[in-house]
C-alpha cells in the first residue's frame, strides 16, 4: 500500500468532511433558531414532549455524523482512485503518518459519539413511550373540570404531568424502568422497591409537588394541597405504605381520582386561575 497515496487521499477526504460537517452543523443551528409557529399561544406541550424533542435532536445528530462518515468514505475512495500522490510528493513521510494518526483519532471519536447517541436514543425511546402511555391515560380523566398539563416547569425541575380539577391538584411523576420477568413493585415510605432492581427514592417527586403548591399559592392567595402520584408503566403494584404518595401504572392511573379529601376540593375560580397559570406555562413555544 502506497503511504503517500493513502495519506494524500486521507488529507483530501478529511478536509472535505470537516468542511461538510461545519456547514451542516451551522445550517442545523440556524434551522433550530429560526423554527417557530404561527400559533404560539395556542399550541400546548404534549405528553413526553421534552423526550420527543430530545429524541429528535439525537436523531439529527446521528444523521449528521453518519452523513459525514459517508462523505469521508466517498471522497477518500475517489481521491485514492485518482492517485493524488503527485500533489503530496514533496511532503515528508512523517507528515503522512501524522495525517493517518489524526484519521484514526477522528474515527475513534466519531465511533464513540455515534455509539453514545444510539444508546441515548434507545433509552429515550423507552422513557418517551412510558410518558406517552401515562399521559394518554390521564387524558381520559375529564370529569369534574379536570385538565391535564404536561412537562410543567416549576422552581425545582419539570413535572411530567399535572391534573387540576374541582376535586384537587395532582402531580404525576413517571419513573421509567424496564420490567423483568418479575414486574412487581411496592412503596415503603418514600422508597419505591422494584423486584430484582435497586430501590428509588420518590422524595424528589414530593419536592416538586410542594414547590408547585407554593407557586399556586401566589395565584390563589391561599394554600392548597398538591398530591403526588408516581406512575411506573409496565409494573404491577403489590402494596404502598405511604400517605404522601400514590403509585399507579399506565392502566390503573384513574385510581388517583379516588385519592381525595373534601377539604382539598377547589372553587370554580381557583380551578380557572390555576388552569390559566399552567396554560401559560405549558404553551409549546413559551
Amino acid at each position: 500500500m502506497d503511504l503517500t497515496a493513502l495519506g494524500g487521499a486521507t488529507l483530501i477526504a478529511l478536509t472535505g468532511t470537516i468542511f461538510f460537517l461545519l456547514v451542516i452543523k451551522a445550517w442545523s443551528a440556524f434551522a433550530a433558531s429560526s423554527s417557530g409557529t404561527r400559533f404560539p399561544k395556542s399550541i400546548m406541550l404534549e405528553a413526553a414532549q421534552r423526550y420527543r424533542d430530545a429524541l429528535a435532536k439525537r436523531g439529527r445528530e446521528q444523521s449528521i455524523y453518519l452523513a459525514s462518515g459517508l462523505m469521508f468514505a466517498v471522497v477518500f475512495s475517489i481521491a485514492y482512485l485518482f492517485r493524488p500522490e503527485e500533489m503530496f510528493v514533496d511532503i515528508p513521510r512523517w507528515q503522512h503518518i501524522v495525517v493517518l494518526l489524526v484519521l484514526g483519532i477522528a474515527t475513534g471519536i466519531l465511533a464513540y459519539r455515534l455509539t453514545t447517541i444510539m444508546l441515548e436514543r434507545r433509552k429515550l425511546f423507552f422513557i418517551r413511550d412510558a410518558n406517552m402511555a401515562t399521559g394518554h391515560s390521564l387524558q381520559k380523566l375529564t370529569a369534574n373540570r379536570n385538565r391535564v398539563f404536561h412537562d410543567v416547569r416549576c422552581g425545582v425541575g419539570t413535572i411530567d404531568s399535572v391534573i387540576v380539577g374541582l376535586h384537587g391538584i395532582y402531580t404525576v411523576s413517571v419513573i421509567a424502568r424496564k420490567p423483568g420477568k418479575n414486574n412487581t413493585a411496592r412503596l415503603k415510605g418514600d422508597q419505591l422497591m422494584f423486584a430484582g432492581q435497586d430501590a428509588v427514592s420518590v422524595q424528589r417527586s414530593g419536592a416538586k409537588s410542594a414547590q408547585l403548591a407554593k407557586e399556586i399559592r401566589k395565584v390563589t392567595a391561599h394554600t392548597l394541597r398538591v398530591r403526588s402520584v408516581i406512575a411506573i408503566p409496565g409494573w404491577e403494584i403489590e402494596s404502598q405504605a405511604s400517605r404522601d404518595y400514590l403509585v399507579v401504572n399506565e392502566r390503573n392511573v384513574s385510581m388517583l381520582t379516588g385519592w381525595r379529601d373534601q377539604k382539598d376540593y377547589l372553587l370554580d375560580e381557583d380551578v380557572e386561575a390555576i388552569q390559566g397559570m399552567l396554560t401559560e406555562r405549558c404553551t409549546r413555544f413559551a
